[in-house]
């Protein structure tokens, strides 16, 4: 079968799923959702307790969501910044300490997929975020003094001049830069459908097609027949709203992506990424790319509407207009790849908290843990939460579960129509706002009062 992005068509064999539940059974603990947080939850529990009883459920297949569609950054970035987590947690140290873990995280998702041996093409490159713009390099300063106010010195994330900045990514209008060395490029698909196999292996049971419909009480109920657990995890994401209770928990909204065809050596030494650094740049419209293991541009971006009533849909995967801009925007950043060929277009959803701010969190009364809100920064932060939820349904206290993201209770996002109005709104406001300062040479002042209804 045909996958729903480049990653999934790029793996050595098409994608099998497996059987779904054959009716009624028990465990210790039974899992929603088959990606990385799902996943490398059944990883942590099993590594720690192999007798233990878990069961994942999943409505597709492993890695049909986010997991095996995303832009392929295990990053340390966290969707709050270091001064709005110091806030929630009433400490300064708490959100040191989140940031650190999450550096951290990124050896540690490397270091299992070489012992596991899964060939998820990691290359821990880092990350740039290019400055364009006089407003963007004024907001890469004010993020390096952040960092610098919070104790992390140049080997966490440190200022490039031009010169340096081009020296790794040699982009157009390119007037300075960020770099932080806490970001590896990986083939997500690999990864999440490796991490499959690799607990199952351990034990795990895997039951695809069985899509739940409602959790209560220790019971995960699908149309096949329910699994009865001490603990019930949900990880699911962006699909949070198709469980019955939680439509708006978590707002499902689309980023969009676009593969290109293998570029030649001579292209890739005029463009850089000589270590597969994964990059970005200042907007307010988020863009993000890499350099894939076989020579090609994946990039993607934000754009995409919110769908109404957090509607997911197949049909919403592709959008020409907003490929089409993604596209044109990699033209313009790279002028000679105005007649390379784009070889695959997809998309799909993300799971954004009303405060967007990711949480973890166990309710041992109503035998229900969570993990997500990621905000499209999921592939590291899920592995710590993997690690976390393994910590707190064993009922362990750890340095891993004192962190501030713990314990997080993110506000409902709004009843319809205004969920609809607020969130496509936000998306004209961020768009308008890299145009005006574009065209000011000022911050934009609407970005900075809708960041207030983000939460940030």
């Amino acid at each position: 079968m045909t996958g729903p992005s480049f990653w999934h068509d790029a793996l050595p064999h098409p994608v099998t799923p497996r059987p779904a539940l054959p009716g009624d059974r028990d465990a210790d603990i039974v899992i929603v959702g088959a990606g990385y947080t799902g996943l490398w939850t059944a990883y942590y529990l099993k590594k720690a307790d192999p007798g233990l009883r878990v069961i994942v459920l999943e409505s597709e297949y492993a890695g049909f969501g986010a997991s095996g569609r995303n832009g392929g950054w295990c990053s340390a970035l966290f969707p709050s910044s270091l001064g709005k987590v110091a806030k929630v947690a009433g400490s300064r140290d708490a959100a040191i300490a989140l940031q650190r873990t999450l550096n951290e995280t990124v050896d540690e998702v490397g270091a299992v997929a070489e012992a596991e041996g899964i060939d998820c093409h990691y290359a821990k490159g880092g990350t740039i975020v290019l400055a364009r713009t006089p407003v963007q390099l004024e907001r890469a300063r004010a993020e390096i003094a952040e960092f610098r106010e919070y104790g992390f010195g140049e080997e966490d994330l440190r200022l490039l001049t031009a010169e340096e900045a081009k020296a790794e990514l040699a982009a157009s209008d390119v007037l300075g830069a960020t770099y932080t060395p806490h970001c590896a490029a990986i083939q997500p698909a690999l990864l999440v459908r490796g991490l499959a196999d690799v607990v199952e292996r351990m034990g795990v049971q895997i039951y695809e097609r069985t899509p739940v419909t409602s959790i209560w009480n220790g019971e995960a109920r699908t149309p096949h027949g329910k699994v009865s657990a001490e603990t019930v995890v949900r990880a699911t994401e962006g699909y949070t709203k198709t469980i019955s209770g939680f439509k708006r928990t978590l707002a499902p909204v689309y980023s969009l992506m676009l593969a290109t065809e293998p570029l030649s050596d001579e292209q890739w030494a005029e463009i850089g990424l000589n270590r597969r650094q994964t990059f970005s740049d200042g907007r307010h419209l988020i863009i993000y790319g890499q350099r894939t293991a076989d020579g090609r541009f994946a990039f993607g971006g934000r754009g995409a509407p919110y769908h109404f009533g957090s509607s997911i849909k197949p049909g919403y995967d592709s959008h020409p207009r907003v490929h089409a801009e993604l596209k044109r925007v990699l033209d313009e950043l790279f002028p000679t790849l105005r007649d390379v060929r784009v070889s695959h277009t997809w998309g799909g959803a993300l799971g954004v908290p009303r405060d967007w701010f990711a949480s973890v969190g166990f309710d041992r009364a109503a035998k229900l843990a969570w993990a997500g809100g990621y905000v499209g920064d999921g592939v590291g932060a899920a592995n710590l939460a993997g690690r976390t939820l393994a910590d707190l349904v064993r009922g362990r206290r750890t340095e891993l579960t004192t962190l501030p993201w713990v314990g997080h209770h993110s506000p409902n996002w709004e009843f319809e129509p205004f969920r609809w109005f607020g969130a496509n709104l936000g998306l004209r406001v961020m768009d308008g706002a890299d145009s005006e300062e574009a065209r000011t040479g000022r911050p934009s002042r609407r970005a900075a009062l809708f960041g207030r209804f983000l939460g940030s």
